[in-house]
């Protein structure tokens, strides 16, 4: 490490080098109400060589086989590589822009007799944070009496005032950057942070205006309501958290259901292993996900039920460490990926069927999340029709980007604030649990690395789809339209094969394993295959004449 060398840039800058960054120091001019400017951490690129070591090294870490036991044998995780960094504004500008914003203010509260004076600046990619200390006895309704005046001082559209800053006893006005910074995944994936060691499902939101990565860990949301007005930023959102998903996770680790009813969104991961079924474009094919979605999670219910389990995370670790009895189960059990569905614009499925999509929501909403099965639903319609009292009720997590109104943000929020932000991915946070959202700058990933990570995944498995999803209509039973179709050629595969077992017409047919146990019990009901037998493998009773003569008596009948 090189001894640590100080230079002075002029009067307002003082830069300090240490050899593998830049720390640059917002020493403003001796104004009397100005204490101090926190620290900013200014990324510098390093020499091409240190930087192709570390790429390397970040590549020989990723791309590592999946656990054997998520059956991704030879399946390789894409490189970290493929996303790149943004470009670093100039210290100089950030610095000059934000003095020039302290003193602007400083000149409002004198004009106006206000006694509050800037003590810290906190600079983001988005906007910076001003903190301000009142003096005793000034109400802080006089500072919210000034955004208009504020807004003219400083040339800005808006400004965001906090009262307070959340956990600190301080007023803050947000004021956007005139030289906004963009965030991408590559500045977060690349960051000294090792993603290996979070979990599965905790996805890179953005950055905080204090230049910290955000996460979201949907398995503890459980679900998350994403909305704002077109253009905003929620389909970048969307397909961020996505591909973040796939640098992570194997197709037997986590299944997708995309329902994309504008048709163009979400079309870029078609043909990826990790999808139950294409992409769905049509609305009432939507709404049939949604429902079979629901008979998932009732049948893992069953299954963690019978196994004595409460959640999948248990269940699916007794079934690696050979716990769980298998010899009580006809087919061996194997540990279930995590489920997500996620909805481009929910607004479309309403319209179409909004009671039903309503039902199953709301259904999924309040029990999936302890069989690992997850919703984030996106609109740019934040009225109260599209996003109802029980879908609001039973989905806290919320993401708002920038909407046209302040209804639209009560709508999403259930507070004001949204209709202050300024697009291009700047958003309001509120996690379950919290009272006040927090700002991010939302990262954002390019149409050519996404199309990147699609290829180098779709090079190596090939999708099953599970041809059940499209049933829009089942009853108790779980017959779907088409089932006595599939019964005859799951019969005629069993004689072939010469033995019956739910898992042969899983690989034959890309069903489930529910639905193909119900193709087994009904062979059994018409003495094609021997009763259940505890280990023992079933006896297909007929041969391949005997099932055509009793077609031929069925259609003579």
């Amino acid at each position: 490490m090189k001894k640590e060398e100080t230079r002075e840039l002029g009067p307002l800058i003082k830069e300090t080098y240490s050899g593998i960054g830049l720390t640059v120091t917002d020493a403003v001019p001796k104004l009397p109400a100005v204490e101090r400017v926190t620290e900013q951490r200014i990324t510098i690129r390093k020499p091409r060589e240190e930087e192709t070591r570390e790429e390397q090294k970040i590549e020989e870490q990723l791309e590592m086989p999946l656990p054997r036991y998520l059956d991704d044998e030879g399946y390789i995780l894409p490189p970290l590589s493929i996303v790149k960094r943004s470009k670093t504004i100039s210290p100089q500008l950030s610095v000059q822009n934000v003095q020039e914003s302290m003193a602007i203010l400083q000149t409002v509260f004198q004009d106006f007799r206000v006694e509050a004076r800037v003590t810290e600046v906190t600079r983001g990619p988005t906007v910076t944070l001003f903190e301000l200390q009142l003096a005793p006895g000034v109400k802080v309704q006089r500072i919210l009496n000034l955004m208009d005046d504020l807004c003219v001082a400083l040339a800005s559209p808006d400004i965001r005032i906090l009262t307070p800053i959340p956990g600190r006893s301080a007023v803050g006005i947000e004021v956007p950057n005139k030289i906004r910074g963009i965030v991408t995944l590559g500045d977060i994936f690349n960051s000294p942070d090792d993603q290996r060691n979070r979990p599965l499902l905790e996805l890179p939101l953005g950055k905080h205006l204090s230049g910290q990565a955000v996460y979201i860990n949907v398995a503890e949301m459980p679900h998350v309501l994403i909305a704002g007005a077109t253009g905003s930023g929620k389909s970048s959102c969307l397909n961020s958290l996505i591909t973040s998903l796939l640098f992570k996770a194997g197709p037997s680790q986590v299944k997708l259901i995309l329902i994309d009813p504008k048709m163009v969104e979400l079309s870029v991961f078609k043909g990826i292993p990790h999808l139950l079924t294409e992409v769905i474009v049509d609305p009432k094919k939507a709404s049939a996900a949604l429902k079979w979605a629901v008979r998932e999670m009732e049948e893992r219910f069953k299954l963690l039920a019978k196994t004595g389990f409460k959640s999948l995370d248990p269940f699916n670790q007794a079934i690696v460490e050979g716990i769980i009895d298998q010899e009580s189960f006809e087919e061996p059990l194997e540990p279930l990926p995590y489920i997500l569905v996620i909805i481009d614009e929910l607004s479309d499925l309403m319209m179409i069927s909004s009671a039903e999509v309503e039902d199953s929501i709301c259904r999924l909403s309040q029990m999936a999340r302890a069989v690992g099965l997850h919703l984030i639903i996106a609109t740019q319609r934040p009225s109260v029709n599209v996003i109802t009292g029980l879908i609001k009720a039973n989905i806290p997590s919320r993401i708002a980007f920038e909407v046209t109104s302040i209804t639209d943000s009560r709508v999403i929020l259930d507070m004001a604030g949204a209709e202050k932000l300024v697009g291009r991915g700047d958003m309001l946070f509120l996690a379950t649990g919290s009272s006040k959202p927090i700002r991010v700058q939302g990262a954002f990933v390019t149409q050519n690395e996404i199309e990147m990570v699609v290829n180098y995944i779709k090079k190596q498995v090939e999708p099953r789809y599970r041809q059940e999803i499209y049933a829009e209509n089942s009853d108790d039973s779980g017959k779907s339209p088409f089932e006595d179709e599939l019964l005859d050629r799951a019969i005629e595969t069993v004689i072939m094969a010469g033995h019956a077992s739910a898992s042969l017409l899983q690989r034959r047919f890309r069903i489930g394993y529910a639905r193909a146990g119900r193709l087994i019990d009904m062979m059994e009901d018409r003495g094609i295959v021997s009763a259940y037998e505890g280990s023992k493998p079933r006896t297909v009773l007929i041969t391949m004449e005997e099932w055509k003569r009793m077609q031929e008596r069925s259609r003579e009948g």
